[in-house]
């Protein structure tokens, strides 16, 4: 029987118990129970294509996959099963048909990642999953200085893991912004990143210098340096990946 039909899903996980998106032979993956539970709809092993490959603790709002069926079944049936078949912290939000030539990564034009930073005494018990917590005050304006020296296309070497398999690092950083909302408890800071493509680690490294820049430990110039030097030891720390998720991908 041949496969029948493309279906594009939209995925939400918090990536907190997960080993990442993509199928390990160890370890629980978004990909993995979301091939488990596909599988046992179309009684047989289905392969599942995912937008991006977010690493593990990752969390997304906005993961994108597709997939061929051979059982006929609507949409709004689909995500029924799917979602009876999956742990409660992975939810399909959204199921499509699409042509036959779709591909959630290789059809992908944009990507937007956002990355949570909780500045105060104490963090809520509600955001330690998904923020990362900074105690002291942060110059959110020397921040938000660096971040637009980051904005265009460039190389990002400097941004990515020092023995990256990809050859090409050059990507195009169309936003790059810091938004803060202010609480009784303390400030939520959020950095939210769109571009072409990201390399690995690239969001989280390019928080993680953002937050030397505003503790006061790297000076705003710095972060230019880093990325005309194409050298990783010269950018920041790569921040924590329990504050990063995959927020979007346009097409």
């Amino acid at each position: 029987m041949r496969e029948k039909s493309n279906y594009k899903i939209t995925i939400q996980y918090d990536g907190t118990n997960y080993h990442g998106w993509q199928i390990q032979p160890r370890g629980l993956t978004i990909q993995g129970e979301l091939q488990r539970a596909l599988s046992l709809l179309d009684h047989r092993a289905v392969t599942l294509h995912g937008a991006g490959r977010t690493d593990a603790g990752v969390h997304a709002e906005g993961q994108v996959a597709n997939f061929f069926l051979e059982r006929e079944i609507t949409p709004t049936k689909l995500r029924e099963a799917i979602n009876g078949n999956l742990p409660r912290d992975i939810r399909v939000m959204d199921v499509e048909l699409v042509a036959d030539d779709f591909h959630a990564r290789f059809s992908a034009q944009a990507k937007t990642y956002g990355y949570k930073i909780f500045s105060g005494e104490v963090i809520p018990p509600f955001d330690y999953r998904y923020a990362l917590f900074h105690r002291d005050k942060l110059d959110v304006e020397a921040m938000r200085e660096a971040a637009s020296l980051l904005m265009g296309q460039h190389d990002f070497s400097a941004f990515t893991v020092a023995d990256s398999e990809v050859k090409d690092h050059v990507r195009t950083l169309t936003r790059l912004e810091i938004s803060v909302a202010e609480e009784k408890s303390g400030k939520r800071i959020l950095i939210t990143a769109t571009a072409d493509g990201f390399l690995r680690y690239m969001v989280r490294t390019m928080a993680g210098t953002l937050l030397d820049v505003g503790r006061g430990f790297r000076k705003v110039e710095e972060v230019g340096e880093a990325l005309a030097s194409g050298d990783r030891r010269n950018a920041g720390q790569t921040a924590k990946a329990h504050g990063l998720t995959l927020l979007r991908v346009d097409y």
